[in-house]
């Protein structure tokens, strides 16, 4: 497997500004039928020739720093919006359709967004993002504004649910800012570095949840639902603000690409299964989404059971550090030789801490199995951007990350949808009763919360069966020595800058 890199320095000089959409279309070809797509070296449209290494990371550093900060607003937003339905409703399936929606919707999305990442200026697509998650945040305020409580929060009426689509609409926009993301890692950071830079992108997720966490319980807590929509706007605003001052002159025009249309399912397929077991790949990505998807629905009536939500909140940005931990941990050692070793390792590690963090209702041990847990998150996703920035041309970069986005978001409401339902009408008021109580209390001890830790244990047990399979499958074996000769290849040439060979796969 070869990989797509930016155009080796020469002579010609780069417009100044990275801004705007293309001033010539980008060049499209397709695939005849039952043949590979055909490989798209534009070395034109990128030029790493203009600015030095260092010059380049700052500007990925202001990029990483503008993505945090649009993160951290939506998810403040998101994380209010989960807090206070489940405080005014105390029912768990309306916080589980809203989480499966969430991903329900990045699934449908994201192939689109992909699409677009591909045939537009990264900066572009970025700063289209904001815009629209300002105009959806600005509606939803109106629609809040407007709507009197009683009938927001009565679930048997649209009001509640339109204004929760609407919010979600605009985080899930969003969205699209971190698929640019990843391959403004391969315009702007050489190849031997970019594991590093995906560990960043980790603690920028860590540092998203641990200031959400705190501000959305204390928001709603204090603040209500009205005031902490106006903060969310004010964050949004200022986040958009400063995306318009930067600028990305290596990217001198979009790189000719056979992306078509707003929604290109077709050439998405096709540029994963150009790539021998890139579609492995994402399936193995795949099985932390399931035991995400049981997280999603039931971790905040969990902690909501056990905590105020201030304290909620709070306790759950100290969980959150762990992000932080995880992402310094791969900024500062890497991912080793073999990423997906280390990506399956980290997923049975998950299974483990998801089967016994809430074995007995022990604040503390919630926290801990939270903090832990989440230092592994990281480590799922740097491996997986770290495989598909080397083995992927860029040109087909944000469709086939689009594509892995669609893929594993699908399975997280797959499970949210299926277990809110069955948590809330049969296995809670099981455990609750007086004979489901002793039935459990040996393996799982006592408490209000025990029918939250029996699914949790059961969707950690299968996410430790399902990750070590994986380790005896041929694909896992083809897919390791396959990233392992494309380093070989890169080490042999020589490559620490931008090269421009084709993206074939093997």
């Amino acid at each position: 497997m070869n990989e797509q890199e930016p155009a080796p320095p020469r002579p010609a000089a780069a417009p100044s500004g990275g801004a705007g959409l293309p001033a010539d279309p980008p060049v499209a070809s397709s695939p005849g039928e039952g043949a590979e797509a055909p490989a798209l070296v534009d070395p034109e449209a990128v030029d790493t020739s203009v600015r030095s290494p260092a010059q380049r990371t700052r500007t990925f550093a202001g990029i990483l720093v503008n993505t945090a900060l649009a993160n951290i607003t939506t998810s403040y937003l998101w994380f209010a919006l989960t807090f206070w339905v489940y405080l005014e409703t105390r029912n768990v399936i309306a916080t589980g359709v809203i989480g499966g929606a969430y991903m329900l919707l990045i699934a449908l999305s994201s192939i689109s967004f992909g699409t677009f990442v591909d045939r537009y200026r990264k900066l572009a697509v970025m700063r289209f993002a904001a815009g629209f998650t300002l105009a959806m945040f600005v509606l939803s305020g109106a629609v809040f504004l407007l709507t009197p409580t009683a009938s927001l929060l009565d679930l048997t009426r649209p009001w509640f649910w339109v204004f929760a689509l609407i919010i979600l609409i605009g985080a899930v926009v969003e969205n699209m800012r971190n698929i640019a993301l990843s391959t403004t890692v391969t315009i702007l950071i050489d190849p031997d570095r970019r594991a590093n830079a995906n560990g960043l992108v980790g603690m920028v997720q860590g540092l998203m949840f641990i200031i959400t966490s705190v501000l959305s319980g204390l928001s709603v807590g204090l603040l209500g639902m009205g005031w902490t929509i106006v903060v969310a706007l004010v964050l949004t605003a200022l986040a958009f603000s400063h995306l318009v001052t930067l600028r990305m002159p290596e990217e001198v025009r979009p790189a000719a690409t056979d992306a078509h249309g707003g929604f290109d399912l077709r050439g998405a397929l096709a540029a994963v299964l150009a790539i021998s077991g890139l579609f492995a790949l994402i399936l193995f990505s795949t099985f932390n989404n399931f035991i995400g998807g049981v997280y999603m629905a039931l971790m905040d009536p969990y902690g909501l059971e056990m905590f105020p939500v201030e304290l909620w909140g709070t306790y759950f940005a100290l969980g959150a550090t762990g992000f932080l931990v995880g992402g310094a941990l791969i900024g500062k050692f890497g991912l080793g030789a073999n990423p997906l070793r280390t990506m399956l390792v980290a997923v049975v590690l998950m299974g483990i801490l998801g089967a016994v963090f809430t074995i007995r209702e022990w604040a503390w041990l919630y926290v801990l199995g939270i903090w832990l847990y989440l230092v592994l998150i990281p480590f799922v996703e740097a491996a997986e951007q770290t495989i598909i920035q080397r083995v992927v041309p860029l040109h087909r970069q944000g469709r086939v990350f689009g594509f892995a986005m669609a893929f594993e978001s699908a399975a997280a409401p797959i499970t949210a949808f299926l277990i809110a339902p069955i948590a809330q009408l049969w296995i809670i008021p099981y455990a609750r009763s007086a004979e489901g109580a002793a039935q459990l209390a040996p393996l799982l001890g006592e408490g209000t919360s025990r029918g939250i830790a029996l699914v949790f244990l059961v969707a950690g047990i299968v996410m430790i069966a399902a990750a070590l399979l994986a380790f005896l499958t041929p694909v896992y074996r083809r897919v390791s020595a396959s990233y392992a000769e494309a380093a070989a290849q890169d080490a042999g040439a020589g490559v620490t800058t931008a090269s421009s060979s084709g993206g074939a796969g093997t």
